[in-house]
């Protein structure tokens, strides 16, 4: 895998729009979430899917040390899950979108990729992890840790993909007219 410059350039990018995205974390994360899944998406549109994977497997450790989340210091395996559910929205909408014809395929595979993280991490986080491993103090929050790892991951992808979606229609016209 050889990265170019301006793959470098655009992923870097990307990045710290992330991280400046995670300092509102605690505001709300229907603001940070939808940004991180749109510059996960934009990354492997525009760059290709390894930049993608790259900013899906780091912004969950600058997240976890930008906003501090009480749920996954006490369950630190919840940061390899959510990098794989950012893996597989980003994974999806890249392999799909090119596969499914018509001007439906990247809507349709950003659709699946949403479903696709949503099922996992909600599965994994919100059924296996998260009852398996709260502490006992944390138990009257478990519901909501819960919802916040399956329902808000469906919300704030498909919120993300829309962001995406408006934004990759010009930009693909501006990277057609860079080569």
């Amino acid at each position: 895998m050889k990265l170019s410059t301006r793959q470098i350039a655009a992923t870097a990018a990307l990045l710290a729009i992330c991280i400046v995205s995670q300092f509102f974390k605690n505001t709300s994360v229907f603001i940070t979430g939808p940004i991180i899944n749109a510059c996960i998406i934009l990354a492997g549109l525009s760059s290709g899917l390894s930049c993608g994977i790259i900013l899906s497997v780091i912004t969950p450790i600058t997240s976890f040390f930008i906003s501090g989340s009480p749920v996954m210091s006490s369950i630190p395996a919840i940061i390899p899950c959510v990098m794989v559910g950012n893996i597989l929205i980003v994974g999806c909408v890249c392999l799909l979108s090119d596969r499914i014809k018509g001007r439906f395929g990247l809507p349709l595979s950003m659709l699946a990729g949403c479903i696709v993280k949503a099922l996992f991490m909600g599965v994994v986080i919100s059924l296996i992890l998260i009852p398996m491993f709260l502490p006992e103090k944390m138990h009257p929050k478990m519901s909501v840790f819960q919802s916040t790892f399956s329902i808000v991951q469906l919300l704030t992808g498909a919120a993300g993909c829309i962001y995406a979606h408006i934004i990759w229609i010009p930009l693909k016209k501006f990277m057609k007219n860079q080569d």
